[in-house]
């Protein structure tokens, strides 16, 4: 704006000096009335941009009262209006477009970068269920939402002397419900509070004379940062009060005007629900409080699967049902119930998990040639029924697991053991896991002619990446063989995949 100004006062200089030039005005004498029109120019400007200033100044005053006004009309809506309270949420709900109602002023701005700050509509706990919708103030320069009350001017809490026989409710413009909705979306929620006090402590002789109650009425006596049981202040904070031995300015007996300001900082406890004072009894006693806004700004962050019904809510999901989430090794399924809170009991119930397999892993040889008693080393097969995933290698006998996970596996078969007469032929059979045993088989006979023995084991168990399962025999009499032609049989499968590894999802 200024920029066209002086371009006004340019046009008009050139124009002066045109006309001075055809009057015939000796140069200095031109140049002084130059400089004149243009000193005057500049102090016409001046008197411009003053005006224009008081003028928004007026404008933003006006915004404000039209804002008050507004909210004065709602309240009065509430307590006066003769329709029952179903009638006037339908009525309210009608007068508002409701279509994709954002949560936050952060997810308004994101839908409409053109909305400016000033009151707008939300519904924090979800469109179409719980609470109505709720009127707000939205900074869109910073994504915050904040929620008006009556109580932000300065109140005196006047003349008593019981501790809290001055007890003020703190009226928002939002239910309890969409405030704790809010508070839960959001990534961080404050509220300011001053104390101006003379002769009026927070606590004398160890007695607490002023608290506040949280969200849930639970009285708190901290006056400035996060949730504690301790009476506190942000000097006490600070270590700077005026008594060095005290937590807070007020609370000192020096008889000077003092004050006690600070934010609470503790999302789970705001907003503010009621203020208390007392111990103002002295006609010199003073106290002051002003309380700001419920205000909260950016939103919970949910990166990678979602974990819970609450990282679902947080996202955006709103209708009822089951879901997949991911647990602490397995997708699990859960059953989300929408229309609560998330520290509502019933919001989220477990159902159970999912066998989640990226990639199904399962085999099933046989040894259909000739016998083998080679000991301790992989028994090979050369007869492949199933090998899906290609983990198991025929040639060497070996199963290399692909994935994290747990697995199963059996092997079966027959010995042949030929006669004796002088002592007790055996075999044993074993799985080895990466060179240790795990499962062991046992064949034996002592009859005179040759028998035929069979044998069987099992196992369950945990297999990292890349480890190795084979079947070996580690002890054989002579003579003694393991049977082929389809008499020996290996088997294997992926049970559970570790998804959560598969997934890089800790």
């Amino acid at each position: 704006m200024m920029t066209r100004y002086f371009n006004i006062v340019f046009c008009a200089v050139i124009f002066l000096a045109a006309g001075s030039v055809a009057n015939g005005l000796p140069l200095e004498d031109r140049f002084e009335q130059l400089t004149n029109n243009f000193n005057e120019m500049k102090q016409m400007l001046a008197i411009k941009d003053s005006r224009l200033e008081a003028l928004e100044l007026k404008v933003q005053q006006h915004e404000e009262k039209v804002t008050r006004l507004e909210l004065a009309l709602l309240n009065e809506q509430r307590i006066n209006s003769k329709l029952s309270s179903a009638e006037l949420i339908e009525i309210r709900r009608k007068s508002i477009a409701r279509s994709a109602m954002p949560r936050t002023c952060r997810e308004a701005h994101l839908a409409d970068p053109t909305l400016t700050s000033g009151m707008h509509w939300i519904d924090p706990d979800g469109q179409a269920v719980g609470d109505d919708p709720i009127y707000v103030y939205c900074d869109m320069n910073s994504g915050s939402t904040s929620v008006v009350h009556d109580t932000e001017m300065p109140l005196d809490v006047g003349h008593c002397a019981e501790p809290g026989c001055y007890s003020k409710v703190i009226n928002y413009n939002a239910t309890i419900r969409q405030m704790a909705a809010l508070a839960q979306l959001s990534n961080e929620c404050h509220q300011s509070i001053q104390y101006d006090c003379y002769y009026a402590p927070f606590e004398f002789d160890n007695i607490a004379y002023a608290w506040w109650n949280d969200i849930n009425g639970n009285a708190k006596y901290f006056w400035s940062g996060g949730n504690t049981n301790v009476h506190t202040c942000q000097c006490g904070i600070d270590n700077n009060c005026v008594d060095a031995t005290l937590e807070c300015n007020c609370d000192a007996t020096a008889p000077v005007q003092l004050v006690d300001s600070g934010v609470i900082t503790d999302k789970n406890v705001l907003p503010i629900t009621r203020l208390n004072f007392g111990r103002t009894q002295l006609t010199s006693s003073t106290g002051v409080h002003t309380l700001g806004r419920f205000q909260c700004s950016g939103q919970v962050a949910v990166t990678g699967i979602p974990e819970s019904c609450e990282d679902l809510w947080n996202i955006g999901h709103s209708l009822n049902g089951l879901y997949s989430v991911m647990g602490s090794k397995m997708v699990e399924s859960v059953y989300c119930d929408f229309t609560k809170l998330p520290s509502d009991a019933g919001f989220q119930q477990w159902i159970g998990f999912e066998d989640i397999i990226s990639s199904p892993t399962y085999f099933y040889v046989q040894r259909g040639s000739v016998f083998f008693n080679q000991t301790n080393i992989p028994i090979p097969f050369d007869v492949e029924k199933l090998n899906v995933g290609g983990a198991m290698n025929l040639q060497t006998g070996k199963f290399t697991a692909p994935r994290t996970g747990t697995y199963f596996f059996s092997l079966s078969g027959l010995m042949y053991l030929p006669a004796t007469s002088s002592s007790r032929l055996i075999v044993d059979i074993c799985l080895t896991k990466s060179g240790s045993r795990i499962a062991n088989g046992h064949s034996s006979s002592t009859i005179p002619s040759s028998a035929y023995e069979t044998f069987s084991l099992q196992s369950t168990l945990q297999l990292q990446v890349g480890e190795q399962i084979w079947a070996e025999i580690f002890y054989v009499s002579a003579g003694a063989q393991l049977h082929g032609n389809n008499y020996t049989h290996f088997t294997g499968w992926l049970l559970q995949e570790d998804i959560s590894l598969s997934l890089n999802v800790i």
